[in-house]
């Protein structure tokens, strides 16, 4: 119930409005309420309901300790949620942290809890907008003061990335920066730029995304550390990466050439490694039977020669008897190949059946004769 301003009285904090004795509290979600005028304000209350406005002492005493139970429950606890951490000031000075839970503390303003929610993953959005729910349901807002970037061969880039980042250090979270979403994003700007100004725009827009993405992470990362931020990057996403809209069209002209020149090269070099092998193993078939075509006839051309030399040696040792078997082999040779007939014209004749061969005969004639011209030339 709240209090009411009846029966005279400042209101109800000492000093009058909603200012406390020392002023509002910094960051607080309230003031303390004086507790002389707590007590004064319950008996006037007590007085009004009980009969003939008055009440005696034992429950008087009994209402004012329960009162004073409630306030110093109040007064000198804090709940600390799971994903907060207390810290806790002691006339401003850095003192002590209370884990998840209830924890007691003197009353305001002797000591002040602060509760940096340290689990979660907060998100800062970086060359565009469109994070909440309002604004994703009217689509993703470019920022191009944020997200146009020059590279180091001087070429514009249009980068969106997103920054996650945790509380890692809540004294020095609170303490040692004034406006942590901000410092964050101007760090993460700057490592961005300077990462993007160091490459080529060529392996930022295909194969080196993790690799920037993780080059930026570890310079933000170092910054913070130097500025005693207490902040944690847990990861940084690119979201598109693409050069500006007024000459996306002729860029992506450009990457289908170069994918077209490389694919050709591809298959150039398939075509190559298939053709060459092929070609190495047909000269090595070639070299291999003219070795052995050589080392063929140089075998037959030395038997030759010993042949020549045994019937040399055995001509020298019986002429006639050489000359007669080499003629008897010559003629065996010769007319093996050869149709013949051979009639024995000095006998009677008697017995000898003539012998016309007819198939032979055939078989000739359908062999071509050869022509006339052929015959003339002759």
């Amino acid at each position: 119930m709240p209090w009411s301003n009846q029966s005279g009285g400042g209101g109800g904090f000492k000093g009058g409005g909603n200012g406390g004795p020392w002023g509002p509290r910094p960051g607080g979600p309230g003031q303390q309420p004086d507790l002389e005028e707590i007590l004064r304000r319950s008996q006037d209350r007590l007085r009004q309901a009980m009969p003939g406005g008055r009440m005696g002492g034992p429950l008087a005493a009994l209402i004012a300790a329960v009162v004073l139970l409630v306030i110093g429950f109040f007064g000198f606890t804090v709940r600390v949620n799971p994903d907060e951490l207390g810290i806790v000031l002691r006339f401003g000075e850095y003192i002590r942290q209370l884990p998840p839970g209830l924890n007691f503390r003197l009353p305001y303003p002797i000591e002040v809890v602060e509760l940096p929610k340290v689990t979660r993953i907060n998100r800062i959005e970086i060359g565009m907008r469109g994070a909440s729910d309002r604004e994703l349901a009217a689509g993703v807002r470019d920022v191009p003061e944020e997200s146009l970037m020059l590279t180091g061969d001087e070429n514009i880039v249009d980068i969106d990335f997103v920054v996650l980042w945790q509380i890692s250090n809540a004294p020095d979270y609170l303490f040692n920066i004034q406006n942590p979403q901000g410092t964050v994003k101007d760090v993460a700007e700057s490592a961005m730029r300077e990462i993007v100004g160091e490459s080529d725009i060529e392996p930022i827009l295909t194969a080196a995304r993790a690799e920037t993405e993780a080059s930026v992470q570890q310079l933000i990362q170092r910054i913070l550390d130097g500025y005693g931020a207490g902040i944690r990057i847990v990861q940084v996403q690119l979201q598109k990466v693409d050069p500006p809209s007024q000459v996306i069209d002729a860029f992506r002209d450009v990457q289908a050439a170069r994918a077209d020149q490389e694919r050709l090269q591809n298959e150039a070099q398939t075509y190559a490694n298939r053709v060459v092998p092929e070609a190495r193993g047909e000269s090595e078939r070639i070299l291999q039977a003219a070795q052995g075509y050589r080392d063929r006839v140089i075998a037959e051309a030395k038997g030759e020669a010993d042949r020549f030399e045994n019937v040399l040696e055995e001509y020298q040792k019986a002429p006639d008897v050489t000359r007669r078997r080499i003629f008897i082999d010559t003629m065996q040779e010769v007319l093996s190949n050869t149709d013949k007939i051979i009639i024995d014209d000095k006998g009677s004749g008697s017995g000898v059946v003539p012998y016309l061969p007819l198939s032979e005969l055939q078989k000739r004639r359908s062999t071509p004769a050869p022509s006339a011209t052929q015959g003339g030339g002759q």
